[in-house]
């Protein structure tokens, strides 16, 4: 009786030994299978290298991460927007699009826009971004090219319009300085100023009127 018991045993481990051992196999050929779905709902996505580096997360505000540098994520700060930001090849952030929008307790529209921004490779500086935000406290909408280093960073080209519609193109120097500044008024008026280290316009063209 015993042996049959032993026998019975052990047909049932191995039974079962087989059936782990399968089901490993497949799952080993499914690795890298791709899958196919109608629909899904997350609130992160971590795109990473085979040997574990970050590449790129899409996220929802309340999983967005702070800064990560090398791999190593810096105290989060509260980044009021969700999106999708950007690694280079050392898991360092090197840029993102990001977007908001909403109500504070006052009714007030705040942190509403989008921005697509690149980074500086050795900062966290923004040497290319193109914003639309627009709320009760901030009116950026429009190209900015930057001079960036590790210490700062400096306008060199802005490109878009102010909050009271003015459309302009302007130039600076490496300190940032406007110096050459061509715009166009709502009411269609275009005029070229040139400025000097001070921001004193020195002379300025517009349109020859006729006689």
């Amino acid at each position: 009786m015993f042996t049959k018991i032993l026998v019975g045993y052990s047909t049932v481990v191995t039974t079962l030994l087989a059936a782990f051992t399968l089901a490993g196999s497949a799952a080993a050929r499914g690795q890298g299978r791709v899958q196919q779905f109608d629909e899904i709902d997350v609130h992160r996505i971590n795109v990473r290298e085979p040997d574990g580096t970050l590449r790129m997360v899409i996220s929802n505000h309340a999983r967005l991460p702070g800064v990560i540098v090398r791999g190593k994520e810096n105290p989060r700060v509260d980044r009021p927007y969700a999106g999708m930001l950007f690694y280079n090849d050392e898991g360092t952030e090197n840029g993102g699009l990001v977007f908001g929008g909403r109500r504070n307790a006052n009714g007030e529209v705040v942190d509403a826009g989008v921005a697509l921004s690149f980074d500086r490779y050795g900062g966290n500086s923004q040497f290319i971004q193109l914003a639309g935000v627009q709320d009760s406290k901030n009116h950026i909408v429009g190209l900015t090219i930057s001079d960036t280093d590790a210490t700062s960073t400096r306008r060199r080209v802005f490109i878009g319009h102010d909050r009271e519609g003015v459309a302009s193109v302007s130039l600076m120097d490496r300190n940032g300085r406007k110096r050459i500044v061509l715009q166009v008024t709502p009411d269609g008026m275009p005029s070229i100023s040139f400025l000097d280290a001070d921001g004193k316009v020195v002379n300025q063209l517009g349109p020859t009127r006729s006689q």
